[in-house]
């Protein structure tokens, strides 16, 4: 189970590693972390671990890849645990083997030994990224109107749902009335919404809105997971099932009895599967693979997918039955740049925030760089306007951000930025190469560039890198460990 975002706790850490005296070790970075922290829980069997993550709250989790069977044993630690900071260790570190265990759903990694400072950095940097919006100079619509005095119970959980999106916009507005009717309601939500624009803030705003709010809402992204795995993590498993399943375990769908089940990227479910699915969305039931017993449930379904569904069912990819029964009370969410109202809201609270983190003095934007940000068409939606805040205040200082500290993605007067990546990110390129004439860059290498730029002009984000390529995800996966084998 991930931690519940924003709630005010001390911090849950874990560690699993074959050697009890290095987890001891490991485990004392909850010294040098800035957070609460309860006391670290230690693990040398990773099966204890998997049953504790499946049950209570993991802020961090430390994992040595020898004491779990390589980095690709970390999946199922990963979907256990969606919104929890994974920190893989080894003590064969490689390129190719961080690239895979970041594959696999760590956050980062660390080659065995390494200091308790690095670790805690690392640690630090991943909890900032997860920090919930501060919200400033909002304006949101709610059950009751924001007119009168929050004095009610019904108004304060409200607001307190709503808390994490930001923005007093038309299209918000309409957002936030469709999250406070559909709310109460026991009916499938189906959210549709380019690539970082709050999907699963949306999500959990419904679910914290609605009568299920003391139960779970549990997690499936279903991009993240192999195909072969889907079915597991969503309707679990009994022992023998499969070779590996020592035991039995329950999926998602079980353990979210009683609340909600967020089914992220449906888009990406394969076929095969979303047959067992409609029939779980018809009769309420399922069976844990291997099992030839049914179980029940109530769970309210949430989904959410960056695709068209039309599309993909002409294409033959979704099922036509599955997306009627889920598009019961849809939500779109509106890309950034149809909510040019909201741009300076969100960059304030974000260069508030970063200020604050990085120890700089900014107090706001000049006209001129508040100029360039409404003028910018954003493809990267909200995440990339909070990643380029960063940026700017990261490498500049200042009271005021001026035109000449955004990147020149953001300032290009051509406007090329609504259309094309800003390949260099600022970065002083060398000349190319002078080549004999004829010579011709081989295909895979152009590819590299390209992909490798993306994710620079997304700080490595991998989704809205791949949105901006109009390729999957998976491809940009496919490409790095081809060009991996390529250099070994």
């Amino acid at each position: 189970m991930g931690s519940i975002e924003g709630q005010i706790r001390p911090m849950m850490l874990r560690v699993l590693d074959s050697s009890p005296a290095e987890a001891v070790r490991t485990a004392a970075v909850s010294g040098k972390l800035s957070v609460e922290c309860l006391d670290p829980t230690l693990y040398s069997l990773s099966e204890r671990c998997l049953e504790d993550l499946s049950r209570d709250n993991t802020d961090v989790l430390i994992l040595d890849l020898e004491a779990i069977g390589g980095e690709t044993a970390l999946e199922p630690f990963a979907v256990r645990c969606p919104s929890t900071v994974i920190i893989a260790i080894s003590a064969q570190g490689s390129v190719s083997r961080a690239v895979n265990a970041m594959r696999s759903g760590a956050h980062d990694f660390l080659t065995k030994p390494f200091s308790l400072d690095a670790l805690a950095s690392k640690i630090t940097f991943q909890l900032d990224q997860r920090k919930p919006y501060l919200s400033a100079q909002k304006s949101k619509l709610t059950i009751e109107q924001a007119s009168k005095p929050d004095v009610t119970p019904t108004s304060r959980i409200t607001n307190a749902a709503l808390d994490q999106l930001i923005g007093k916009s038309l299209p918000m507005q309409t957002v936030y009335e469709q999250i406070s009717r559909m709310a109460p309601s026991q009916a499938p939500v189906f959210i549709t919404g380019e690539s970082g624009t709050g999907k699963e803030l949306c999500a959990n705003a419904i679910h914290n809105l609605s009568d299920r709010r003391d139960e779970r809402i549990v997690t499936i992204n279903c991009a993240a997971i192999p195909k072969d795995l889907i079915e597991s993590e969503i309707f679990g498993y009994v022992r023998g099932a499969f070779t590996g399943a020592t035991d039995n375990r329950a999926g998602a769908a079980e353990q979210a009895d009683g609340g909600t089940l967020f089914l992220d990227e449906i888009g990406e479910m394969d076929i095969s599967l979303q047959s067992k699915l409609l029939r779980f969305l018809q009769t309420g039931t399922f069976q844990r693979l291997g099992d030839t017993n049914s179980r029940q449930v109530d769970a309210r379904i949430i989904c959410a997918t960056n695709r068209n569904p039309l599309a993909e069912i002409a294409a033959g990819r979704f099922r036509e039955d599955l997306y009627y029964r889920l598009h019961v009370l849809p939500v779109q969410l509106p890309p950034l740049r149809d909510r040019r109202d909201d741009i300076m809201d969100l960059a304030n609270v974000f260069l508030q925030r970063f200020a604050g983190e990085e120890g700089r003095s900014f107090k706001g934007f000049d006209a001129d760089a508040e100029a360039r940000l409404l003028a910018y068409n954003w493809p990267g939606n909200v995440r990339q306007l909070e990643n380029t805040v960063r940026q700017m205040v990261v490498m500049n200082e200042g009271q005021s951000v001026t035109l000449n500290m955004l990147p020149m993605l953001i300032r290009d007067p051509s406007g090329r930025g609504a259309t094309i990546i800003d390949l260099s990110r600022e970065r002083a390129r060398a000349q190319p190469i002078a080549r004999p004439f004829g010579a011709i860059e081989p295909l895979w290498a152009q590819e590299r560039r390209i992909i490798e730029d993306a994710l620079d002009a997304f700080d490595g984000n991998i989704a809205m890198a791949a949105a901006a390529l109009e390729i999957s995800p998976s491809t940009i996966y496919r490409k790095r460990q081809s060009w991996l084998e390529r250099s070994c």
